[in-house]
Parts: structure tokens; sequence; C-alpha cells
């Protein structure tokens, strides 16, 4: 198949081309959520923060508090739990089960980050310590311990936010809430994660692997190997594995796509749609684009986020979010939100050779709406380049 039908495809699995809802509501989340089936969480708030975009990028206009109460409200009330899934994600509360073979793996020292893994092992009373004072005290954050997290920076953490680290890993302990500063607060998981969820059965390790890898196909559509693999973060042989088990299932088709030097696979239920109608501004972290070279294959469209980068050496802006208009990545704009003039500012927005006659227009609109979200008044636009 062609590149423009690929990319029809991808953009219908991942929930592009509907028409926006007059007013989105738990039911439209819900179904936005089992889509995706997982929204990446990320701490940078200078528009807000990630794990809330998906969401609007496809409904428009949502109230974020729908979210929030899924994420972290109470336990009859949650349908989402904290896990690193892609990276720290919110998920489906449905995928804990198939996930408890990566909490097993990081309970005996084989998964997490290696600072964490000291404490399957020969640190693993203090690890126990800090379970049992969480035990007895309820829900705590690294902060409510003495040595909680470092003041030199986010990720200079003390031995106690390691800690807690290999207990969220392993399962022992998960989010409970989170707090204004954005810290996690973490409770025994049997104390958050409603019983009906932790009663389902935990299948064998290649049974979760094949059924996370058809998630990841179902909300992709079209994929290779290596987006498939990267949804989910499976190892190549894990991945390969599972794909081959869906391929002689009739579950993944073996399809080319002109362009592609990989296999891709098309999931059997995606739809092909002719055309896509839609406008969406994508944060860097939405599944659309997160993998950049997938982003690169669909769209002709290199995109690297430059949070990171010394701001004499960036290109295009600081958070920098594309516009989908219809099929195509037209423009890519750096946005912050001004919340004590209230405004939202478009520092500079960049026009990529598929914009055609009428995408400023379009992607004022889109501005305008995502202003109004954010309870912003006004829309402020610098350069257009």
């Amino acid at each position: 198949m062609s590149q423009a039908q690929a990319r029809r495809i991808a953009l219908a699995a991942q929930g592009f081309g509907a028409e926006h809802p007059a007013r989105a509501d738990q039911g439209h989340l819900r179904r936005t959520i089992e889509r995706l089936a997982l929204h990446q969480i990320d701490s940078v708030n200078v528009l807000a923060r990630a794990h809330y975009f998906p969401a609007f990028s496809r409904l428009g206009n949502y109230d974020r508090t729908l979210l929030d109460t899924a994420a972290w409200g109470r336990k009859a009330e949650r349908r989402l739990f904290e896990y690193w899934a892609h990276e720290a994600s919110l998920l489906p509360l449905g995928l804990h089960p198939l996930l408890r073979w990566r909490m097993a793996r990081a309970d005996a020292g084989g998964a997490g980050w290696k600072s964490m893994r000291a404490f399957a092992g020969e640190r693993r009373s203090e690890a126990e310590a800090i379970l049992a004072r969480i035990r007895a005290e309820g829900p705590l954050a690294a902060s409510d311990f003495e040595e909680g997290k470092s003041s030199t920076g986010w990720w200079a953490w003390g031995p106690t936010k390691h800690a807690l680290e290999f207990l969220f890993w392993a399962g022992h302990i998960t989010t409970a809430t989170r707090r204004r500063s954005f810290e996690r607060v973490y409770d025994l998981t049997e104390r958050v994660i409603p019983p009906r969820i932790l009663a389902l059965p935990t299948p064998p390790e290649a049974e979760a692997h094949r059924a996370l890898i058809e998630r990841a196909a179902r909300a992709h559509g079209i994929a290779t190997a290596t987006d498939l693999r990267d949804y989910f973060r499976h190892k190549p042989a894990e991945a390969s594995t599972a794909i081959a088990t869906l391929a002689e299932e009739g579950v993944l088709i073996p399809v080319a796509v002109k362009g592609w030097s990989q296999q891709a696979w098309l999931h059997r239920d995606a739809k092909r749609p002719r055309r896509i109608r839609t406008a969406a501004l994508l944060a860097p972290f939405d599944p659309l684009v997160w993998e950049r070279d997938r982003a690169e294959r669909l769209f002709n469209f290199r995109y690297r986020i430059e949070i990171y980068t010394p701001a004499e050496k960036r290109i295009h802006g600081y958070y920098v979010l594309p516009f989908l208009l219809d099929d195509r990545i037209v423009a890519r704009v750096d946005l912050k939100a001004d919340r004590q003039s209230s405004r939202l500012v478009a520092h500079r927005i960049t026009l990529e050779p598929a914009a055609a006659a009428g995408t400023m227009e379009r992607l004022t609109a889109e501005l305008r709406r995502m202003a109004d979200w954010l309870a912003l008044d006004d829309v402020a636009i610098g350069s257009v380049v």
C-alpha cells in the first residue's frame, strides 16, 4: 500500500477523523483511553501536563477533572492506574494483569533502573522497612521521609526514593494520588487498585506479551515490529514471538508500505478510510508521534523535542507541538501557557512544506480552542516562518 494509505489507517486507529463531541463526557474519555491503551506522564508543565493532551487532541475541549478522577479519585471511581509501560503511564485497570510479569521481574531484580535493583537483593530490608511504614501510616510521598527527594534536582534521588520506585516497579505499592507539585504519593497496591482487578487471574508471561502486542497493533492500525515493540517497551525476542503468534492467528496481516524498509503489520480490524478530516495539536508524548522514526515514515516529518537542548542551539523552540491538519503534519508550534497574563503564547510557528492555503486559519482556530480548554483569555502569536 502507499504511504498515504498507511497514514490514514494509523490516524483512524488513533481516533482521528471523527467529529469532536459537543460536550465530551466520561464515556468519550473512557473510549479514548481504551483506544490508546495508555497516556504517557511527564512532569513538564509549561503548557499543561502531557497526560491531559491526547484526549484533547482527539475530543476537543473536555474537563480535565474527569481524567484526574479516573486516575487518582476514590477507589470506586478509578478507571486507571500508574505504571511503567511506554514510560511512566496511566493505563486502563484491565491491563493490570498483563503487566504483572514485569512487576515480578522487577521484584526479582530483573527490571527497572540499575540503581534500584539492589533493593531486590542486598538492600531488601531497607525497602521492606519503607513498605512497613506505608502499611502502618498510610499514603506517603518521598518527601515525607527524612531522606526524601533530593534538593539538587528531580532526578537526583536519594536512597528512599530509589527504594520507593523499586517497590512501585515490583507492584507492592502504587500511586494513591499526586500532590500539587505533581509529586507521587504511594500506598499499598491493595488499598488503591479495586479488588475486582486484583482478583483477575495472572496470565502466563507469553500470553501477556501477546495481548500487549495485540493492543499496540490495534492502537497503531499499521506498524513495524519496532513500533509494536516500542509501545509497551518489549524486548525484541518477546515481541518477535508474540508477533509471529498473532500472524499465525490472522490477527496481524503482513503488508508492504511503499518507502518503508521494514515489514509492516496491519491489524485485521483496522479501518481503511479514504480520507481524514481533522485538526489537532499534538503533545510531544502523543502516541502518534512519540516514536520519532515512525512519525518520519508516516508524515515525512522529522521531530525532536528540544527541552533539554541549550536555548542557543534550539531550532524550533522549547515545547513544540506538531499541528496535524487532515492527514498531514503541516506546522510545529512553540507554545507556552502564560498563566499570569492569561494568554496562550505561540512564540514561533514553523510551517512545513506540506502546509497548504488555509493552514494558518485552521491553526489559529485550534489555538483558540486550546486557550479555552486551558481557561486562558487570549492567544498571542509571535513569528511565523
